[in-house]
C-alpha cells in the first residue's frame, strides 16, 4: 500500500470541513463532500488533517496530515489530489475519511458573509422576541441557503427551515450567538 501518512494533532481552531467520498480518474484524484455551499474552507488549505472513517475501515488511525497538491471544483463537489496518493486504488482507501482544516487558514468573509460553521449553534429569535430554535444545520438547495433550526415545544421536537436571504434574515451577531428574522412561529 503506498499511504504513508505522518501523524499529526489537531489544532485547537480545527474544523470539519468534509470528507472524502472516493476515487475521481485513474490518477489519484479523489472527491471531496464539502459541508459548505461554497467550498472556500477546503481550498483555502493546502494541508489537511484527516481522521479515519467511522463507517469505513481506514488505512491509518488517528490524525495525520495529508499534503493536497491541487483542489477544484466539480459539477457539484469538490475533486483533489494529494502527495502520497497517485492511483485510484489508493484515493479509494480515504473514502469515509474526514477532513480539518485549521480555522486561521480560512480566507476572510465579506460583509454579511458566513461560514456555516459559525452558524450552527445560533439562536434564531423572530421580531416579536420569540425564540424559533437552534440552527443544527444548513442545506444548499442551489439558489439559496436554508437554516435547519429545532425547538422543544410542549414535549415534541420541532424542526423549522427558514431562507437564509435578505428577505427574511435581519442581522446575524456572532458575538451574541443569535439572528434576527422575520419569520413567524407558526410558519
Amino acid at each position: 500500500m503506498e499511504l504513508d501518512f505522518e501523524a499529526a494533532e489537531l489544532p485547537a481552531d480545527a474544523i470539519e470541513v468534509g470528507r472524502i467520498v472516493g476515487a475521481w480518474g485513474i490518477k489519484g484524484w479523489f472527491k471531496v463532500f464539502a459541508y459548505s455551499g461554497d467550498p472556500e474552507a477546503v481550498f483555502s488549505s493546502k494541508r489537511w488533517l484527516l481522521q479515519p472513517s467511522i463507517k469505513n475501515k481506514s488505512p491509518f488511525e488517528g490524525t495525520v496530515k495529508l499534503n493536497i497538491i491541487e483542489s477544484k471544483e466539480h459539477s457539484d463537489s469538490v475533486v483533489a489530489r494529494a502527495e502520497g496518493v497517485s492511483s485510484p486504488e489508493s484515493a479509494n482507501d480515504l473514502k469515509g475519511a474526514r477532513i480539518f482544516v485549521p480555522r486561521s487558514s480560512f480566507p476572510s468573509t465579506a460583509l454579511d458573509e458566513y461560514y456555516w460553521v459559525d452558524l450552527i449553534g445560533l439562536v434564531v429569535l423572530n421580531r416579536e422576541n420569540l425564540t424559533l430554535g437552534t440552527v443544527i444545520d444548513l442545506i444548499s438547495t442551489g439558489p439559496q441557503t436554508v437554516l435547519v433550526l429545532t425547538r422543544l415545544e410542549n414535549g415534541k421536537l420541532i424542526e423549522t427551515m427558514i431562507p437564509f436571504v435578505s428577505a427574511y434574515i435581519d442581522s446575524v451577531d456572532l458575538k451574541e450567538k443569535n439572528i434576527r428574522v422575520d419569520w413567524g412561529v407558526d410558519y
